[in-house]
C-alpha cells in the first residue's frame, strides 16, 4: 500500500483515503464490522499499527535527505531542484509539488540543512508530527 509513497504529493484528502483504507484494513485483520462501534484508537491499540500516513512522511523525510546528499548529477537530484524556464505556473490553485511539504517544514535551504545528518534527523520529528491530524 504505500511502495513508492516517499515519491507522492500528499495532501489532505489523499491522507484521508489512505487512513479509511488503514482502518478499514486492521478492522478486517481483527474480525470486526463497522456496527460493532469500536472506536479508531481502540482498534489501533489493538492492532498496535502506526498511522500510515506517519509512515509515509518519515519514509518522505528520508528520501529527501537522501537525495539531497547525492554528490554526482543524477536524474532524482536534477529534477528535485529543477525550474521550468518561464518561472511560472499556472492560473488558479497551484497543484501541489513534492518538495512544498519539506520546503514549509525546513525552508528554502533545506538541501544545505540536509547535508549535516543529525541536523536533518532533528528536524524529522516536526514533519511526521504534522500528518498526525492531517495536512
Amino acid at each position: 500500500m504505500t511502495y513508492g509513497s516517499q515519491t507522492w504529493s500528499m495532501t489532505k484528502s489523499v491522507g484521508q483515503k489512505l487512513r479509511v483504507s488503514q482502518r478499514a484494513m486492521e478492522r478486517k485483520m481483527l474480525g470486526l464490522k463497522l456496527t460493532d462501534k469500536i472506536s479508531c484508537k481502540g482498534i489501533r491499540n489493538k492492532n498496535q499499527v502506526s498511522d500510515i500516513a506517519q509512515y509515509i512522511a518519515k519514509q518522505k523525510w528520508k528520501w529527501a535527505g537522501h537525495v539531497a546528499r547525492l554528490q554526482d548529477n543524477r536524474w532524482t537530484l536534477r529534477v528535485t531542484e529543477w525550474q521550468p524556464r518561464n518561472g511560472k505556473r499556472s492560473r488558479g490553485r497551484q497543484a501541489r509539488r513534492w518538495r512544498d511539504d519539506i520546503v514549509r517544514t525546513m525552508g528554502n535551504t533545506w538541501t544545505r540543512e540536509a547535508k549535516d545528518r543529525e541536523e536533518w534527523r532533528r528536524g524529522a520529528e516536526g514533519f511526521i508530527l504534522q500528518w498526525m491530524d492531517g495536512v
